[in-house]
């Protein structure tokens, strides 16, 4: 996954100095409850915004599972073992509804086929029975080579625009070793914005880099290393992006609303702020640095997560909620004064595959290694 999961680059637990500060978080007593068990390797969590009120949680070999409240389904909602590579950082990745999902019924996922490379498709959901997705309804948008076994990305969201977007990771290998993530001329290492209601999909018209031949039209942003999980603030439409790290930084890129996108996170000439490749005058200016980042004493694979807009949990709102898959940290950053500030929210012993929201912007996590469904609670 975007956290070296079982991969040979899983570093040992190395403390979170953030860009702008670091404080314990006092406003209230925060923890974590079980909402489901017995889940093998869940990797995503979302909802499909059709007012039915369920949790969908994928799962990594390519099945994705419903919950509703506390009750489990026993049927999968989806079922696509046969055609998902998985194991390592391979498998059935992510899973986005169709912002009309409760009338086209249409969805899609991002996964690793049997050869290795990165698939996003459509599928549809059951008309008859809306808890069964149709595994043979399956429409391939997207394809992309993979040319090494780590750093797929894999996370699927619709903006507030009503696009989706894609995270690419540069295609693995240490240290990006073809440069990828700053080749515009390839989608790995970017993060990608397509409209899908034209088959297979159309660009859109405001996308950055229309005009330039040397780039891919669908490329919103570049120089990403491993972007496994990304979001959009539902209330102001601000996107962060969570960039795993190679060495020694782990860091969250944040992107404004009313960005015109195009920009550049700096892999794999920085690594966090600082110079990775070359190792002196990275910056020439064209590089957007990250609003949060720490050291590999605090953790060792971040996971992105989202901006708390639920209502059970007062003291969370507005804050980026994100965590550590390594170390299990969780901290809760906001802005303050023009001054990014990460609070360290809590200390869990859970390996943090993902975060994901409900439809009323509760906010939960997956436990990869526990099987767990957590839900974020006051205690």
């Amino acid at each position: 996954m975007g956290h070296r999961i079982l991969s040979s680059s899983y570093r040992g637990l190395l403390s979170v100095v953030l860009l702008c500060g670091w404080l314990p978080f006092a406003d209230a007593r925060i923890a974590l409850r079980e909402v489901a068990s017995g889940l093998a390797r869940p990797v995503a969590i979302t909802h499909a915004g059709d007012g039915s009120g369920r949790l969908f949680v994928a799962l990594q070999d390519g099945q994705v599972v419903i919950f509703h409240g506390s009750q489990g389904l026993p049927q999968p909602f989806l079922d696509i073992r046969d055609r998902v590579g998985s194991g390592g950082e391979r498998g059935l990745l992510s899973i986005a509804f169709h912002p009309n999902f409760a009338r086209n019924r249409w969805f899609f996922v991002n996964y690793t086929d049997l050869e290795g490379n990165t698939v996003v498709s459509r599928f549809r959901a059951s008309h008859r029975r809306p808890s069964l997705a149709l595994a043979g309804s399956e429409r391939r948008v997207l394809a992309v080579t993979q040319p090494y076994a780590n750093h797929n990305g894999g996370q699927l969201q619709f903006g507030p625009d009503g696009f989706l977007y894609i995270a690419m990771g540069d295609g693995g290998g240490s240290g990006d070793p073809e440069n990828r993530a700053q080749d515009g001329g390839t989608l790995l290492g970017k993060l990608l914005r397509i409209d899908i209601n034209r088959r297979p999909y159309r660009i859109p018209a405001d996308n950055p880099f229309t005009t330039r031949t040397e780039i891919r039209p669908e490329i919103w942003a570049l120089g990403l290393r491993n972007p496994w999980r990304f979001s959009f603030d539902r209330a102001t439409g601000d996107l962060y992006v969570a960039d795993v790290g190679q060495s020694h930084w782990e860091e969250v890129n944040f992107q404004s609303a009313g960005s015109p996108g195009g920009e550049n996170y700096g892999w794999r000439r920085m690594e966090g702020r600082y110079c990775f490749n070359p190792a002196n005058d990275c910056d020439d200016g064209t590089l957007t640095g990250p609003v949060l980042e720490y050291s590999h004493d605090l953790g060792r694979s971040i996971t992105g997560g989202y901006v708390y807009r639920g209502s059970q949990l007062p003291e969370l709102v507005g804050r980026y909620v994100y965590g550590d898959f390594g170390s299990g940290r969780i901290w809760a950053a906001r802005l303050v004064n023009g001054s990014w500030i990460s609070e360290l929210l809590l200390e869990s012993a859970v390996l943090i595959s993902s975060f994901g929201e409900d439809e009323a912007g509760e906010l939960y996590l997956s436990d990869y290694a526990g099987g767990r469904l957590l839900k974020f609670v006051s205690e």
